[in-house]
């Protein structure tokens, strides 16, 4: 990874070790942390005791948050929280087998995360998805803004 960020302009890696692998998250982060922002998917599961051992550990800078990984809404919500108390980018996304509701991407402006994983739009649930981003923006006008990337910002 050291290698491929001072060759290509990467700001950020998702999953950059196995999910059970907390000394490699621990090892990248020292050593890419203050340069790339690093999201945790598999290492946290939406979970908030996991997000907290990655903070407590500095192991990441974000977490991907899925709605329908941890079980309910409030729990979610709660996993948002953590991260952006504590500075994280917590990364909205959708799972395998998601529908056209476009509820994440109104979920996503609403907590403020700056993110919205749905893949490439290719098929009709991503493409709702970014068309209810892009109509939330219209509705907002100049009061719209980009969230943005907590961690990495905060750090350079």
């Amino acid at each position: 990874y050291e290698s491929l960020a001072r060759r290509f302009p990467i700001i950020s890696i998702e999953d950059g070790c196995a999910e059970n692998d907390w000394d490699g998250w621990k090892k990248l982060t020292a050593r890419l942390g203050d340069k790339i922002q690093l999201v945790g998917d598999d290492l946290f599961v939406t979970n908030v005791k996991y997000i907290q051992r990655g903070i407590d550990e500095n192991l990441a800078s974000a977490a991907l948050i899925k709605l329908n990984q941890i079980g309910s809404l409030s729990e979610t919500l709660d996993a948002v929280a953590l991260c952006q108390r504590h500075g994280w980018g917590a990364f909205m996304s959708h799972r395998s087998g998601e529908t056209t509701d476009t509820f994440l991407a109104d979920l996503t402006v609403a907590l403020r995360a700056g993110h919205l994983k749905t893949g490439a739009p290719c098929r009709g649930e991503r493409v709702e998805k970014y068309n209810q981003l892009m109509r939330i923006e219209q509705a907002l006008g100049e009061d719209a803004h980009y969230a943005g990337l907590h961690a990495f910002v905060r750090r350079t």
